[in-house]
């Protein structure tokens, strides 16, 4: 009998001293009530640098989990079997919100637009585009001749077809999927030439992938798709050779390697040796060259090869050096590097002679201005654009040779602007995206000489949907420090802002991840039931440039946790909410913050959902076999050597503070497939908090038996667990289990 179970029986006994007619009403809601599992206790000792560790739980971990990512079916009997029945447990639990999660998912579907289409992007000869059946979980990736006039090799060239040409299907992933319980298209590229067609497949969720070549003359797919592959491709400029990143039993990427487009044998372009590092493989943008990208969170590397060579051996362009972070693009007869070198926090944007690209030729083009975080450069021929972040909103700066520049902004409290560049060089045309909370995706094409800007697509909510229902607002929380935190705001102009509406605070984090002000059609169903939902952009994202990112990592950690609090005691002070009616949520990262702030403010509460939820950092960041313990020693710090590393992360690790208290109403979901956050995290956080809480409220698992670390792989799929998510919000404000 497990503790729960004890203090029900404890209360049933007392009310029979009581009363006969009570002590039969507390032995059958007793009896009717459903029982969660009691997870098996299997104390290991664990000492480290002079620390003692005991976990009661580690037998939940597999050790054969690297055969368990690739085939699922491997996985031991015993944690199958009580993840099983922990998936009953909150099945049954939450049985009472199913008509609930019908209609939010009914409503979600309906927002969406099921026969939709990406705006065609052009390239060459060619428009390419992604497009939507009805009834379609899948993409279809599509091209069509183009029409119009268009620069190739400073000539124009001009098509005008009397009929509108027939569009080609290059994938249908649809029907790739078929058969499978889960299968996710996670990259796409066609050749330079046009001739050829690649993309990378995760059939379970695990993001180990095969990538195929399919021949767009013939349609057919080519034999020996590449194995264990991370998704990472790109072709040669001569459309000759593929290039791809190899990912290991371990799941780090490792080598990347060349072969020629249409088969044959492999060849080793480059061997990382320092597990700490990801690697990736791209073009520049005047496909001059092919770019090795080598970098963890705070050192990286480039290496080239040019277009003439594509067999010959990776140039180094600077030789990494421990905390300065460049990556680099050709703009047609020079580089461009953005870099934090020489103290630029926020980074710079520098220039330097093709020939000679290391950092004594580096000559500052857009100099650091603090405050003023550049988040990434779009190059054509005669124009550069970069995005920049600044008190969590972006903004899109043009520049052309001669170093004019002028913006693109927007004047709302809180948006997302978003910059996507062209396909082809030789353009005058950009392309960039723009959205708030409460306004669906508008898509422009931008000409960055005439300054005009032409709207191509406004996204369609197809069961109707009107900005000026809903109120946005950006607030700033002062934390403990005296910092502001930003927070955005949405919610119906009718919802009262007097503390009686529930609130769903969303957080992340980590990693200098910013979270976007942006739209989002699955939060209007909690919005549109009275709720306010909330962003609090807190240090260790990049929401106010990249310094808030390096005030809340490694022994400052606990800045990202403080700011969460301390956004909803704001927004208790604002009106906005009230203790106890508030749920929390943030996944991956995003999950280690909740775990955090439910040892920390428990009452702050009524609910918690750590989606992928990192919780079990000490032991994760102490074991080397694991895809992400090494990349992430600069994030955290390495418990292994470091005494100081240890101390800190076992101070907030959120599996090591578990304690009796009265926790909220938490949920847990995972994947079982997932590389990056692996299933026994949540598994082992739930085992150890349901015992622990002393409230009496649930503690509830759900793990994707057929997914990894994104969930579901079909678009409609998808949205059915963020139903259920929100459902689970909903029964937490309500106190739902009490009527299960």
């Amino acid at each position: 009998m497990n503790r729960r179970q004890l203090i029900a029986t404890a209360a049933a006994s007392a009310a029979a001293l009581a009363t006969p007619a009570l002590a039969r009403q507390a032995s059958g809601a007793l009896m009717s009530r459903p029982q969660p599992p009691v997870a098996n206790k299997i104390p290991v000792r664990i000492e480290q640098l002079g620390r003692v560790r005991v976990d009661d739980y580690q037998w939940m971990k597999d050790d054969n989990w690297q055969a368990v990512l690739r085939d699922p079916t491997l996985i031991k009997a015993d944690v199958k079997e009580h993840l099983t029945a922990e998936n009953a447990y909150r099945e049954a639990m939450m049985a009472s919100t199913l008509p609930l999660q019908a209609t939010m998912f009914e409503e979600m579907k309906g927002r969406i637009k099921e026969d939709d289409s990406s705006v065609p992007s052009p390239d060459g000869d060619w428009e390419y585009y992604v497009e939507y059946k009805t009834g379609d979980q899948h993409p279809r990736y599509m091209r069509v001749e183009r029409q119009g006039t268009w620069m190739v090799d400073g000539q124009p060239v001009t098509k005008n077809f009397i009929v509108a040409p027939t569009p080609q299907l290059l994938l249908d992933a649809n029907e790739l999927a078929k058969g499978k319980a889960y299968s996710e298209v996670s990259s796409t590229e066609h050749s330079p030439d046009h001739a050829l067609f690649a993309y990378a497949e995760d059939a379970q969720g695990s993001e180990v992938h095969k990538i195929y070549v399919k021949d767009l003359a013939t349609g057919e797919v080519l034999p020996n798709p590449i194995e264990s592959a991370n998704g990472n491709f790109t072709f040669s400029p001569d459309s000759q050779w593929i290039f791809w990143t190899n990912r290991d039993d371990n799941g780090r990427p490792d080598k990347i390697f060349r072969r020629p487009a249409r088969g044959g044998e492999a060849t080793l372009v480059y061997e990382e040796t320092d597990d700490g590092m990801f690697q990736g493989v791209v073009r520049t943008a005047d496909n001059r060259f092919v770019i090795l990208q080598i970098q963890n969170q705070e050192t990286s590397e480039v290496r080239f090869i040019p277009a003439e060579t594509p067999t010959a051996d990776p140039v180094v362009l600077e030789p990494r050096v421990a905390a300065r972070r460049y990556d680099a693009d050709h703009w047609g007869d020079r580089w461009v590097i953005r870099t934090n070198a020489d103290d630029s926090i926020d980074f710079k944007i520098v220039e330097a002679p093709t020939a000679t690209p290391g950092k004594a030729n580096w000559t500052d083009l857009i100099p650091h201005t603090p405050g003023r975080y550049i988040e990434g450069v779009a190059l054509v021929k005669d124009y550069l654009a970069r995005q920049e972040r600044a008190d969590a909103n972006t903004r899109i700066v043009i520049r052309d040779r001669a170093g004019a520049e002028h913006e693109i902004a927007v004047d709302e409290p809180a948006y997302s602007l978003s910059l996507g560049g062209a396909y082809e060089f030789d353009t005058t045309t950009m392309r960039y995206a723009y959205n708030s909370p409460s306004t669906p995706t508008s898509t422009y094409d931008y000409d960055l000489e005439s300054r005009e800007r032409t709207l191509r697509k406004v996204q369609e909510v197809p069961s109707g949907h009107d900005p000026a229902d809903y109120v946005v607002e950006r607030v700033n929380a002062p934390a403990a420090d005296g910092q502001l935190v930003p927070v955005t705001i949405l919610r119906r102009k009718t919802t009262p802002v007097n503390g009686s509406a529930p609130l769903l605070l969303y957080g992340y984090g980590s990693y200098g991840i910013p979270m976007p002000a942006s739209f989002s059609t699955g939060r209007l169903s909690l919005v549109d039931r009275g709720w306010i939902y909330a962003i609090a952009h807190i240090r260790g994202g990049s929401d106010k440039g990249w310094g808030w990112f390096l005030n809340a990592r490694r022994n400052t950690k606990k800045n990202t946790f403080t700011d969460f609090i301390a956004a909803a005691e704001h927004l208790i002070t604002t009106g906005h909410a009230k203790a106890g009616h508030i749920v929390a949520q943030g996944g991956s990262a995003g999950g280690l913050l909740m775990g955090a702030v439910n040892n920390m403010r428990p009452d702050l509460w009524a609910g918690v959902i750590g989606q992928v939820p990192f919780v079990d950092i000490i032991n994760t960041m102490s074991d080397t076999s694991l895809p992400l313990t090494p990349p992430e020693w600069p994030e955290w710090g390495n418990p292994i050597e470091d005494v100081e590393a240890y101390d800190y992360i076992a101070s907030y690790s959120p599996y090591d503070n578990i304690e009796a208290k009265p926790y909220p109403a938490v949920l847990a979901t995972g994947g079982l497939s997932d590389p990056r956050v692996t299933y026994w995290e949540p598994e082992k956080w739930v085992a150890k908090l349901r015992p622990a809480t002393t409230s009496g409220k649930p503690v509830l698992l759900k793990i994707n038996m057929e997914a990894g670390h994104g969930g579901a792989s079909g678009r409609f799929d998808y949205l059915k667990e963020v139903a259920h998510d929100y459902a689970f919000a909903v029964w937490a404000i309500d106190r739902g289990w009490e009527k299960a």
